[in-house]
């Protein structure tokens, strides 16, 4: 009996002494619990510095004109340096560089306490038995190693379901609830819910502990710097593993990570908003039902930028660490703390202390030395030239010889061509000229396969009367040449034609005859 009170006694002063009852036995816990619960929010999880200090300060000038003589006289910034100092704020620098304040896990269950205290009593016994019986009943399946007594649950199961269906299918209706279950239920879920912050809060804690644990652990470590490397790399990356709560934490990220099962859940809810029903909860009440989703998605972020960072950190500590420079500074502290607790005894206040009036030499010992070796600062070697790299034409004109069409030289060389075939010098050129026949008079660098599909833009329709050099007022080639395309065709004849490209290679090209008419006929002249 004396040795169970005794611990019973020990755990209860172990629980008052935490930072979470410590709050609540305040003589100001009223106020700060009343400060804290505004400032942080299901919505607003973490708070700028400047942001807080501000709302704060003006909710105590609020407070103050309502008549209220039992305030701090301390500003808002000396209130939050000591929620700091006493583990109930969390002061810390986000990823886009502004400091932050955060409730820590013993801030949200003093709140959480003080609001089941303070709010109205929870009607759920029926649920709550319901969910203990149901967790009870899962975790004795689920360790129970016996083969058949499994398959003959899951057998009655698929009985129970298979005779619900069937009603169903004849037309029977689906069960109801009364309002007072809608209502119990409801409350109940909202009661699990309220624990889940705490719960994130504390997982992210237990990560920022592991890495104050590597850190302070990576200074005393005196092995070789390539073991600690691996080590400690090795421990970032599994930060998750290395606590109870990350475990766990780990465990209900399998089961949150599914994002149909997160879009299933807020389906539910809206349909749980959406019954008659829900006009019996508060607008509280019903506002924290359609925020659950939202505070796991917000709670998941906080815990996952917390590994993030911590990683980050203890990952750049073993980059930086340096055994050898880390054991000298502690020397060096260590002697500086024998000295002054030598010298304190024997000293006497304002005693003048003499000056160092010269820096010691220091014993460098051997420099470390890195010789010269030619062939680190050798040049690069050559580029290595390709096949198809050697006697390329990279200058402008070589670009243009297989670039497109030149029309303006085109449409000269088939008004020489109509001159010199039918009207010879000064005369008058032909109405129609055959593409093939113009073609195979033009000059070597118009005879390319590009000047060939030209000469048949020109005469069916092409943009090349868009080209410098044609007339401005031809907009298209019907009107240029006078002719609708189809009439510049005649496929009963075949034209053959051979093209050269820039590199001396030919092609042959057949086609229909095809016309072109450089002067539009009368009714357009």
């Amino acid at each position: 009996m004396a040795a169970r009170i005794e611990g019973a006694y020990e755990s209860a002063r172990r629980a008052f002494a935490s930072p979470t009852l410590a709050l609540l036995h305040k003589q100001r816990a009223p106020l700060v619990v009343t400060l804290l619960g505004a400032l942080f929010t299901a919505d607003r999880a973490a708070v700028p510095v400047a942001d807080a200090h501000t709302e704060v300060g003006e909710a105590l000038a609020g407070l103050r004109s309502a008549g209220f003589d039992d305030l701090p006289d301390a500003s808002a910034r000396d209130l939050c340096r000591q929620w700091v100092a006493e583990s109930w704020l969390v002061r810390q620098v986000a990823d886009d560089g502004t400091e932050e304040y955060r409730l820590t896990a013993h801030a949200v269950e003093a709140l959480e306490v003080a609001w089941r205290a303070g709010g109205p009593r929870t009607r759920v016994t029926r649920s709550r038995l319901r969910t203990l019986l149901d967790a009870v009943e899962h975790l004795a399946q689920e360790v129970d190693p016996d083969v058949s007594a499994r398959r003959d649950r899951i057998e009655a199961e698929v009985a129970r379901l298979t005779a619900e269906l069937e009603h169903l299918d004849a037309g029977g209706a689906a069960p109801t609830v009364a309002e007072d279950q809608y209502v119990e239920e409801a409350e109940n879920v909202l009661f699990l819910v309220r624990e889940l912050p705490a719960d994130f809060a504390r997982v992210a804690e237990s990560i920022k502990g592991l890495q104050r644990e590597v850190v302070a652990g990576l200074r005393q470590d005196e092995r070789p710097t390539g073991e600690v490397l691996a080590a400690y790399l090795e421990r970032a990356e599994h930060l998750l593993e290395a606590t109870a709560e990350g475990r766990a934490f780990a465990g209900a990220m399998r089961l949150l990570a599914d994002a149909e099962r997160l879009d299933a859940l807020a389906a539910e809810l809206d349909l749980l908003l959406r019954h008659p029903y829900a006009d019996a909860l508060d607008p509280v009440q019903r506002a924290e039902l359609r925020g659950i989703t939202r505070r796991i998605e917000t709670g998941l972020d906080a815990v996952l930028t917390q590994q993030r960072r911590t990683s980050h950190i203890i990952t750049t500590q073993v980059r930086h660490h340096d055994p050898l420079r880390d054991r000298q500074v502690d020397d060096l502290l260590r002697e500086v703390v024998s000295a002054l607790a030598a010298w304190v005894p024997s000293s006497r206040r304002g005693q003048d202390v003499t000056a160092l009036r010269r820096l010691p030499r220091i014993d460098a010992g051997r420099l470390r030395e890195t010789t010269w070796v030619p062939a680190r600062s050798a040049p690069p070697a050559d580029i290595d030239v390709w096949d198809d790299d050697a006697g390329a034409d990279a200058s402008l004109a070589g670009a243009r010889a297989w670039g497109g069409p030149h029309y303006a030289r085109l449409l000269a060389h088939a008004t020489e061509h109509a001159a010199a075939t039918h009207g010879g010098p000064g005369g008058a050129p032909a109405d129609e000229l055959d593409v093939a026949a113009v073609f195979e008079s033009a000059p070597g660098d118009l005879r390319r396969p590009v000047d060939l599909l030209g000469y048949l833009e020109l005469a069916l329709g092409g943009p090349g009367t868009d080209a410098p050099g044609l007339p401005a007022e031809s907009t298209h080639l019907g009107r240029l040449a006078g002719v609708e395309p189809e009439d510049a065709v005649d496929a009963t004849e075949l034209s053959v034609v051979t093209a050269t490209r820039p590199d001396g290679t030919t092609r042959r090209f057949a086609f229909g005859r095809t016309t072109l008419r450089l002067t539009p006929p009368e009714g357009d002249r």
